[in-house]
């Protein structure tokens, strides 16, 4: 079997989960989740983690793979998804990548090797001025020299900007740089990327602002406070996640519980400006943009014809 994978990704509430279990049942495929707050256990309602009976039988992995505590980072991510596709793939069955978090996906389908070194005193030093000047002013101080990385990064996530200055402080040069040079890394393996939108982008918005209140209603704000009870401190890196941030800042008292829904469709809708800015940067995305409510059967069927057609012409022009 050729190993060849396939990617849906896209901004946030456009319907990937559901796509992905579609083409899974189609392809014979199993699902690797893409999304960098979804590997925490008891994180479900705000990461919109996909339910048991929304899997329809599919096999999904890399769910719940690491507790909130934890520092989960993308290197150890992408050994664990790498090992998990080689394994789907060795089952003769297809990888599907589903998810937004563009870096871990990028990262995976470049054989980008991460090393995990640095200098702790200067990450230190950095997280210290982070704390001391706030996530928007630091994230100013980033964007001064790889206005490109301070550009998709968010102001809450502390520890990808510390890391992105870090770098560039060690060694002259940008992560922006050093991921212009992986591209021209052999491919871990050939892929078919698809990524999900709405052709009006106040849809988009109004789907997020609807998924937001889904998830209050659903209970957000009762995860959170599960979380928190059991020692999780309100400045780790899974509580930085939006929504989590958002309703610690409610259950702390420090806003309404309205003020809370509201910042956490704004963040959200932040968020997914971003994760469109990083997807218009690769040429070879393909995009379904729905033009009211997505059509997940139609949308399957045009997938899959182009993902044969695309293992196709490979085939052709090794021959």
């Amino acid at each position: 079997m050729e190993k060849r994978v396939l990617v849906i990704t896209g901004p946030t509430a456009t319907g990937k989960s559901a796509l992905g279990v579609a083409l899974a049942k189609r392809l014979d495929g199993e699902v690797l989740s893409a999304d960098s707050m979804q590997v925490y256990r008891g994180m479900d309602i705000g990461t919109a983690k996909v339910t048991a009976f929304e899997m329809q039988g599919v096999p999904h992995h890399l769910l719940d793979i690491a507790d909130p505590s934890e520092n989960f980072s993308a290197a150890r991510w992408v050994e664990a998804a790498a090992a998990c596709a080689e394994a789907v793939f060795a089952r003769g069955r297809v990888p599907i990548l589903v998810g937004g978090t563009g870096l871990y996906i990028d990262s995976l389908l470049s054989g980008r090797d991460f090393a995990e070194s640095g200098d702790p005193d200067l990450r230190a030093a950095l997280s210290a001025e982070y704390d001391r000047l706030g996530g928007e002013a630091f994230r100013e101080t980033l964007r001064k020299v790889d206005p490109e990385r301070a550009e998709i990064l968010h102001p809450a996530d502390k520890k990808r900007l510390v890391r992105a200055l870090e770098v560039f402080r060690l060694t002259g040069e940008t992560i922006s740089a050093h991921d212009e040079k992986t591209k021209t890394l052999p491919l871990r393996w050939p892929s078919l990327r698809v990524a999900l939108t709405y052709a009006d982008r106040e849809a988009l918005y109004a789907r997020i602002d609807q998924r937001v209140e889904e998830m209050a209603a659903a209970g957000l704000f009762e995860e959170t406070a599960r979380l928190l009870e059991t020692g999780l401190a309100p400045d780790s890196t899974a509580m930085q996640a939006i929504g989590y941030k958002e309703s610690a800042e409610y259950l702390q008292g420090r806003c309404t519980r309205a003020e809370a829904v509201g910042a956490i469709a704004r963040a959200s809708r932040r968020y997914a400006k971003r994760q469109l800015t990083w997807l218009r940067r690769d040429p070879e995305v393909h995009w379904i943009a729905w033009e009211g409510k997505p059509d997940i059967p139609a949308a399957a069927e045009a997938v899959c014809q182009l993902f044969r057609q695309t293992a196709d012409a490979d085939k052709e022009e090794t021959r």
